[in-house]
C-alpha cells in the first residue's frame, strides 16, 4: 500500500461510518470490454433513431440501454443474459403499465397505482441482485412511462424499451472480452471465475496459521459464489459442449479442495509454500485451457492434510474428463422465492419502497397540477430519483442521499455548459455515446454514476424535444432526497432492521442444515455430493448476511442501533460452520468426531442459543448437543 493510499484508509477510518462510506470508492482495472459496449449501445440506438424519424422510440431504447448498462458487470455471458434481461423485462412491464396508468386514471389512482408498483417491486427486490435490479427497471420505467410526454403507444414504448435492452445483450455475447481469445472465447468468464476458486484456495493455504485465515476463507467463499453464479446461468446452446462440461467438472473438483483448506485454516497450524502450489497450478491449467501436469503433493501428516491430497489426486485425475460433474447447488422454488418476498425483510423493505415511491409520485404530480413546473410534463424525474435512493444495495440511506445530491448538481452543470455549445441533436447524441461509454467504469462510486447518467438523461429528454431543465432537475433531486430520509426514518410496524434479521435466520437454518446433515450422514459419494451442496448454501448465505450488517452498520446511528450486536451472532455463525466443516473431514478420515470438534460444536451451539431471540428462530435450530 502507497503512503498516500495509507493516509486515504486512516482518514476514512477516522470519520462515522455514514460518512466513510459516502467517500469511498470502489477499485480495480477499467472494464474496457464494458465501455466498448456502452459505447455501442445508448448512442447509435439513438442516432438510428433520430435517422429514420422515430426519435421518441429511441430515446426509451436508449434509456433501457443505459439501464442494462448500469447492470453490464464482469462476469460470464451465461450470468449476464439473466442479469441484464431478467430486469429489462420487467422495465418493460413497468412501461406498459405506467404508459396506460398515466393516460387513462387521475392523478390519486396513478399515485395508488404506483404505490402498489411500489410495494410489490420492494418485496420482490428481498429475493437477490437479480430480482433487486428488476424491482428498480420496474418503477423507474412505470414513473417514466406515466411521466413522460411521448407520442408512442405504451406497446411501442415497450418493444422499443426490450429491443434496447437486448441490444446491449447481443454486444455482450457477440463481442469478445480481454484475453478471451487465447481459448474458447464464449467462457471467458467462466474459465476466470473457476481458475479464480483454485486461486482463493492457494491464498486460504498460506494464510493458514496467519491473521489473514479468516479474510482469506471469506474471499474463498466469494470466489466460489462468483463461480457458481457464473456456470449456473441459462445455457447458450442446448446441449452442454465439452468445454462446457469440463468447467463444471473442473469447479466441482474444487469443492473438496475448498473444503480441507477451511478444515487447515480451523486448525491454524501453519503449513509450507508446497501445499499452496497444487491449487495454483490448477488454476493456472484452468484459465489457459491446459493440461494440469504433475503436481506437488503435500504431506500427510494430519487428517486435514490428508483431505487436501485426496483432493488434488482426484483434481488432477477428473480434471481433463469432461464428464458434465453437478455443480452442486439447489435451485430455489416458488415457495421459497415468495416466503423471502413476503418475509419480514421483504415485508420492511416493500413497504417502505412503496412509500417514498408514492410520496414522491404524488408530490411531483401536485406540483405539475399546479403548473410549477411550467407547460413542461417532466414530473417523472422525482419518484424517478426516488426508486434509486431507497435501494439499500446501493449504500446506506444518508450515503445515498449525499451522493444522489452532489452527483445530481455536477451532471447537471455538466450538461448546461454542454448544451449551451454543442450543435443539436448531433452534438447532443455524441454525448450519449461518450456517457453510455462512460457508465461502466461510474459505477464504483455512486455520486459518479448519478453525475454520468444525469448527463445522459438530460441529453436524451433534450433530443427528445423537451427543453434544457437542469435547474429543475437538480431541484427535483433535493426534494426526492428529502421525502426518502423522513421516510427512511420512519418508524415501521414490527421490528427495524428485518432485512438483517431475516438474513441472519436463513444463515441459521443452512448452517444448521449443514451441521445435521454432517452429524446424521453415512460415508459415500452421495453423502459427500450433499455435504459439499449444503456447506455452500451455509456459506453463501453467511456473506449474504454479512453484507447486510455491513450495510445497516453504516447507517446514522437512529437506523444502526437496531442491527447492532448481529455482526456477533454472524461470527458465531461462521465459526459454527468452520467448525463443522473440521469435522466432516476429519469424520471421512476417522469415522468419527473427535471430541476437539464436538466440545467446540457444542460450544458454539450454547453461544448461538442464547441469541436466538435475535435470530428469530424456533428452539430446536440452535438446541442440539454434539455426541462424540
Amino acid at each position: 500500500m502507497s503512503p498516500r493510499s495509507a493516509v486515504a484508509v486512516r482518514t476514512l477510518s477516522a470519520l462515522p461510518p455514514w460518512l466513510a462510506h459516502a467517500l469511498r470508492a470502489q477499485r480495480g482495472p477499467v472494464p474496457w470490454s464494458a465501455v466498448v459496449r456502452g459505447a455501442l449501445a445508448a448512442g447509435p440506438l439513438l442516432l438510428t433513431a433520430v435517422l429514420a424519424g422515430h426519435t421518441s422510440l429511441g430515446v426509451v431504447a436508449a434509456i433501457a440501454a443505459m439501464l442494462a448498462g448500469i447492470n453490464d458487470r464482469p462476469g460470464s455471458r451465461r450470468a449476464a443474459v439473466r442479469r441484464l434481461g431478467a430486469p429489462a423485462l420487467a422495465g418493460a412491464a413497468g412501461l406498459l403499465v405506467g404508459t396506460y396508468a398515466g393516460d387513462h386514471v387521475g392523478a390519486v389512482a396513478l399515485t395508488l397505482v404506483l404505490t402498489a408498483l411500489g410495494l410489490l417491486a420492494g418485496g420482490a427486490s428481498a429475493i437477490g441482485p437479480v430480482a433487486s435490479g428488476g424491482g428498480t427497471q420496474l418503477l423507474v420505467a412505470a414513473a417514466i412511462g406515466a411521466g413522460m410526454p411521448l407520442p408512442d403507444s405504451g406497446w411501442a414504448r415497450a418493444l422499443a424499451f426490450l429491443a434496447g435492452a437486448g441490444w446491449l445483450i447481443v454486444l455482450r455475447l457477440a463481442l469478445p472480452t480481454p484475453g478471451a481469445l487465447a481459448g474458447d472465447f464464449r467462457f471467458d468468464g467462466e474459465r476466470a471465475a473457476v481458475a479464480g476458486v483454485y486461486e482463493a484456495v492457494a491464498a486460504l493455504l498460506d494464510a493458514v496459521g496467519t491473521g489473514h485465515a479468516t479474510a482469506r476463507r471469506a474471499g474463498l467463499t466469494a470466489a466460489l459464489d462468483h463461480a457458481e453464479d457464473a456456470l449456473a446461468g441459462p445455457r447458450l446452446r442446448r446441449y452442454a459442449t465439452s468445454a462446457e462440461r469440463r468447467l463444471h467438472t473442473q469447479y466441482a473438483a474444487a469443492l473438496p479442495l475448498a473444503e480441507a483448506a477451511t478444515a487447515l485454516a480451523w486448525a491454524g497450524a501453519r503449513l509450507t509454500g508446497r501445499a499452496a502450489e497444487g491449487p495454483r497450478r490448477l488454476a493456472a491449467a484452468v484459465r489457459e485451457s491446459t493440461t494440469t501436469g504433475p503436481l506437488p503433493a503435500p504431506a500427510r501428516s494430519a487428517p486435514a492434510l490428508r483431505a487436501l491430497d485426496d483432493a488434488l489426486l482426484q483434481a488432477a485425475h477428473a480434471f481433463d474428463q469432461g464428464d458434465g460433474a453437478d455443480l452442486h447447488t439447489r435451485r430455489r422454488g416458488v415457495r421459497d422465492l415468495l416466503r423471502t418476498a413476503f418475509g419480514a425483510g421483504g415485508r420492511e423493505y416493500g413497504v417502505r419502497v412503496a412509500l417514498c415511491f408514492g410520496a414522491s409520485a404524488a408530490v411531483a404530480q401536485a406540483l405539475h397540477h399546479s403548473h410549477w413546473y411550467g407547460q413542461h410534463t417532466h414530473w417523472y424525474w422525482l419518484p424517478a430519483t426516488a426508486v434509486f435512493l431507497v435501494k439499500p444495495d446501493l449504500g446506506p440511506l444518508v450515503s445515498r442521499v449525499l451522493c444522489r445530491a452532489a452527483g445530481t448538481v455536477l451532471g447537471a452543470l455538466i450538461f448546461a455548459g454542454f448544451a449551451a455549445v454543442l450543435p443539436h441533436p448531433e452534438g447532443l447524441v455524441a454525448l450519449v455515446a461518450v456517457c453510455g461509454a462512460l457508465v461502466p467504469v461510474s459505477t464504483r462510486h455512486f455520486a459518479a454514476q448519478t453525475a454520468v447518467v444525469t448527463v445522459l438523461v438530460l441529453s436524451l429528454v433534450m433530443v427528445g424535444g423537451e427543453p434544457q431543465a437542469s435547474v429543475g432537475r437538480i431541484g427535483e433531486t433535493l426534494l426526492a432526497c428529502v421525502i426518502v430520509l423522513i421516510v427512511g426514518h420512519l418508524p415501521m410496524p414490527g421490528e427495524r432492521g428485518g432485512q438483517v434479521r431475516a438474513r441472519l435466520a436463513s444463515a441459521a437454518g443452512a448452517a444448521h442444515a449443514y451441521l445435521v446433515h454432517v452429524l446424521d450422514g453415512s460415508d459415500g459419494p452421495d453423502d459427500r455430493a450433499a455435504r459439499w451442496t449444503l456447506r455452500r448454501e451455509a456459506y453463501r448465505a453467511l456473506a449474504e448476511a454479512r453484507a447486510a450488517i455491513a450495510l445497516a452498520a453504516a447507517e446514522l446511528p437512529a437506523l444502526a442501533r437496531h442491527t447492532e450486536g448481529t455482526d456477533e451472532v454472524a461470527a458465531l455463525l461462521e465459526r459454527l460452520v468452520d467448525t463443522t466443516t473440521a469435522a466432516a473431514v476429519h469424520l471421512d478420515d476417522t469415522g468419527r468426531i473427535d471430541r476437539r470438534h464436538g466440545d467446540r460444536l457444542t460450544e458454539l451451539l450454547e453461544e448461538l442459543a442464547a441469541h436466538r431471540e435475535r435470530l428469530g428462530l424456533p428452539t430446536g435450530v440452535t438446541g442440539r448437543a454434539v455426541a462424540v
